[in-house]
């Protein structure tokens, strides 16, 4: 069939995104062909990005910023703008002939999510889509979290430590990170007692972007099955 009524297409969309089955299963369940449910799923989807995006998919703005910064500096971290690292998505219907290329470090398929969370849960910057056995600086190098900054369009940050002024943020990252002015990484064997303070402020609020993660993985199910949506370039 070429077309499904509304209401195949809402049952297409919500057992796909919500059960992880295939588009090819809707023939038996709906008598809705693969490539009509894919169809179906790809509207679905980027009537989503629409209405949602220029909330939930933007950049910080200057009022974000300001407020981020005022975070950080409560934390005791001014110049912070959050915290940033990835996690691996189970891919439980990785097709098998893509199953070498999306095998993590812990032996399943995975999808990679790199994001920066605030203290607040506010996952500010998502790059997602990159094969499980990539890792986290691999993942940096294609990610564009920082591509505001290069190309000069990101917003202003204006902050002063010790009576030195800076007009670049940082996040909070782990020891994987490069050592860049941008990544804030925690002190491996610290000795003495400012050292200890310092690796265990890091390391506490870094938790932040693995408690977005948390938070993430209990509250959405994981519609990775649904993934060749976004690896088609037919969009």
């Amino acid at each position: 069939m070429e077309e499904g009524s509304s209401s195949q297409c809402n049952v297409v969309q919500r057992r796909m995104l919500a059960y992880r089955v295939t588009a090819d299963f809707m023939d038996e369940y709906v008598r809705m062909g693969e490539s009509t449910a894919m169809k179906s799923l790809k509207k679905f989807v980027k009537a989503v990005v629409s209405i949602f995006s220029d909330e939930y998919l933007r950049s910080p703005n200057n009022e974000d910023i300001a407020r981020l910064l005022e975070v950080g500096q409560s934390l005791g971290f001014p110049g912070m703008l959050g915290s940033i690292d990835c996690m691996h998505w189970k891919w439980k219907n990785c097709p098998a002939a893509w199953k070498g290329m999306y095998t993590s470090h812990i032996h399943e398929s995975t999808v990679i999510l790199e994001a920066v969370a605030s203290h607040d849960l506010w996952i500010w910057h998502a790059f997602f889509g990159l094969p499980g056995s990539h890792n986290d600086i691999n993942v940096l190098d294609r990610s564009s979290i920082f591509s505001e900054l290069v190309e000069g369009r990101a917003p202003a940050v204006n902050y002063s430590i010790n009576g030195n002024d800076y007009t670049m943020g940082y996040y909070l990252a782990d020891g994987i990170y490069p050592k860049w002015s941008t990544f804030v990484k925690t002190i491996p064997s610290p000795q003495g007692e400012k050292r200890k303070c310092f690796a265990e402020l890091q390391e506490s609020t870094r938790k932040d972007v693995e408690r977005a993660f948390g938070v993430a993985s209990s509250t959405i199910r994981n519609y990775t099955s649904t993934r060749k949506i976004f690896l088609s370039q037919n969009t």
